[in-house]
């Protein structure tokens, strides 16, 4: 009797612990805090009253994810020259390598930029109509090799787009670097120079997946490179000139219109997207986020997106700008100290828009809020500056997620590094962003379900406490702790 009684509380344990095991979601999680964790996996914490519940819900399918990623300038490339071997492998490697943050979505500049070491581009020679003398040996000695040393490193690729920040100077209004427009006798040769770039990158075996008509077309000020549109002359150059000469030419590439902030989104897509005939030529909307430190302005994200549910959106450029860069001083990278160009600069009615911000936050409250407001893919600029925060001939001094101190050959991955990773790394092309409900107001999530099925949730908490996390799914639940000042992605497995 007392061997039955045994075996049925035997199995009856059993049955609870396995019960118990089918109503736990198989998930790993890794944080970043400015305790010092960085992307450190961490274990499911004892079942504590939550403070906050997120509910996933798999069957809400928003839009699909393209990537997430940095940019190859003349800058970067150049530094990457200048370190020594170890050093510039450790940085492919934690960019593009498998173990890294497996960056999918790149970008590039077509002619100088900025973050260029001088003024160039492919066709100096004034007149040249047809191209004959145009070349693109500038970039040999460095973007090109840094592109295919990230291919070899990269296992599942990235798509690569890029944008001009100026025609050659014969071809505009001004004969100068900044400002100006594009005249319209040589409309059809700056049709002329994108397929002939694209074709030369080809023959580095490197393929251009999108094109961005011109960054910044509303200007810079006149502080560097640019060249001036309206979103009426933009349209008239691809649906004319661009648009058909790409197709002529057999280009299979998507053309991304605007590439600015998002402060003047709505006009750019009521003009874009006005009707089938303005519109054929474009694949989406390229966007910057300077407009703000904070907002990320959903609302005209919104909008964009309704006008035109079946074109993209890709964030193409962010970075904290005007800062010198804080070597190995993470803590600075968690606190409300970094401005921007418009904290001394913004006309008076938008300086509310540019206080004094976390470099932390602003990434992830950005990337998250673009994710949850249709964007599709985010670019970062520049993936590794000096302590200065160039090389740059404007003097136009920025910070990127990796610093180099190229006379020392040393390397500080910031914390900033960490917190695109958690996107990067977990969020696959193809994934699918999906639904969730969020009962605490102090948090920011959001959530997508990659290609193999898994499902990435990232939470940022920027409160000075840590929280107690329940996540739901499906009947089934897990427990977390997210540090203070943290960023956390939660990967859900699929049940084996």
């Amino acid at each position: 009797m007392k061997r039955n009684y045994l075996l049925i509380l035997f199995i009856s344990i059993a049955m609870m612990a396995c019960n118990t095991k089918d109503k736990s979601l198989l998930v790993d999680a890794y944080e970043t805090s400015a305790a010092g964790n960085k992307l450190q996996k961490i274990e499911v914490s004892e079942k504590h009253k939550p403070d906050a519940e997120i509910n996933i819900k798999p069957d809400e399918k928003f839009q699909e994810i393209i990537g997430f990623g940095g940019s190859f300038t003349e800058s970067t490339a150049y530094l990457m020259n200048q370190i020594g071997k170890e050093n510039r492998k450790q940085i492919l490697d934690a960019y593009f390598g498998e173990n890294g943050a497996r960056y999918s979505l790149t970008r590039t500049h077509i002619n100088s930029c900025d973050f260029s070491l001088s003024n160039y581009s492919y066709a100096p020679i004034k007149g040249d109509k047809e191209l004959k003398h145009f070349s693109i040996d500038e970039d040999r000695d460095d973007i090109i090799p840094m592109i295919k040393e990230a291919m070899a490193v990269s296992k599942d690729g990235f798509k690569i787009m890029s944008s001009p920040w100026t025609a050659p100077i014969w071809m505009k209004d001004n004969k100068d670097w900044k400002g100006g427009k594009l005249l319209p006798e040589y409309y059809d040769t700056w049709a002329l120079f994108f397929s002939k770039y694209i074709n030369e990158y080809k023959k580095e075996g490197i393929d251009i997946w999108g094109l961005t008509v011109e960054n910044e077309p509303l200007g810079n000020g006149y502080n560097w490179e640019s060249m001036h549109y309206t979103p009426e002359e933009m349209v008239d150059f691809v649906n004319n000139y661009l648009g058909p000469k790409l197709k002529t030419d057999g280009h299979d590439v998507k053309v991304l219109g605007y590439d600015q902030n998002r402060d003047e989104l709505k006009e750019w897509a009521d003009i874009m997207y006005k009707d089938e005939e303005s519109s054929k030529y474009f694949d989406g909307m390229a966007i910057h986020w300077y407009a703000s430190t904070f907002d990320y302005m959903p609302e005209a994200l919104q909008y964009t997106y309704k006008k035109a549910p079946n074109k993209m959106m890709i964030q193409s450029e962010a970075c904290v700008d005007a800062e010198v860069p804080h070597w190995n001083d993470d803590a600075w990278y968690w606190k409300k100290e970094a401005t921007d160009w418009g904290f001394d600069w913004a006309p008076e009615e938008q300086k509310h828009l540019h206080p004094k911000y976390v470099p932390v936050y602003r990434y992830a409250r950005d990337i998250i809020g673009c994710l949850n407001n249709w964007v599709q893919g985010w670019v970062d600029w520049n993936m590794v500056l000096d302590t200065q925060g160039g090389p740059n001939w404007a003097n136009n001094w920025c910070l990127a997620p990796v610093i180099v101190d190229p006379k020392k050959d040393e390397v500080y991955f910031t914390p900033m590094y960490y917190t695109l990773a958690h996107f990067s790394k977990y969020i696959r092309p193809g994934a699918i962003r999906i639904g969730f409900e969020l009962n605490d107001d102090d948090l920011m999530v959001t959530a997508a379900q990659n290609p193999d099925g898994s499902i990435a949730v990232v939470v940022l908490n920027m409160k000075e406490e840590a929280k107690q996390l329940k996540l739901k799914m499906d009947g089934k639940e897990s427990a977390f702790k997210i540090d203070a000042q943290a960023v956390q992605t939660i990967v859900i497995h699929q049940d084996k």
